[in-house]
């Protein structure tokens, strides 16, 4: 039986170093600065692309859906979450969010504070994400 090859080694990462291959979301997508590892590529033949996003204070991603679904694990950090017509939650360290599949969504750090989640998009035959519109000031603030 052959042994899994590793593919990335969380522990080996350095305070402010950025592992080899991370690059910076897409603007198009992210408001703010957000810091991209693919843990897994598209293509892979596990059917599952895994990232470790890392969303620089009041950086946030777009409103998005994913057609199976998305895992996010908060590993650093405190975020907001937040589905359509749903109230702005609080991310923390060791949360776990199941976003369903199709449901309309974002996600990203708080005003003053860093957060870091790996997601997991699987089934990635049904395809990956669907970008929408921007986050609003009003829907990033509305947090109580």
């Amino acid at each position: 039986m052959s042994q899994p090859s590793i593919l990335f080694r969380l522990s080996d990462e350095k305070p402010h170093q950025r592992p080899a291959g991370t690059q910076q979301g897409a603007a198009e997508n992210f408001n703010g600065v957000a810091w991209v590892t693919l843990l897994t590529p598209p293509g892979n033949p596990t059917d599952c692309v895994v990232g470790d996003v890392t969303f620089e204070p009041g950086a946030r991603n777009n409103w998005h859906s994913h057609a199976a679904g998305q895992i996010l694990l908060v590993t650093n950090g405190l975020g907001y979450y937040q589905e359509a017509g749903q109230p702005v939650r609080l991310l923390r360290q060791g949360d776990v969010i199941k976003a369903q599949p199709g449901v309309k969504h974002w996600h990203g750090a708080l005003p003053r504070q860093a957060m870091t989640h790996i997601a997991l998009n699987v089934n990635t035959e049904k395809g990956i994400v669907t970008w929408l519109q921007p986050v609003t000031e009003h829907e990033y603030t509305s947090y109580r």
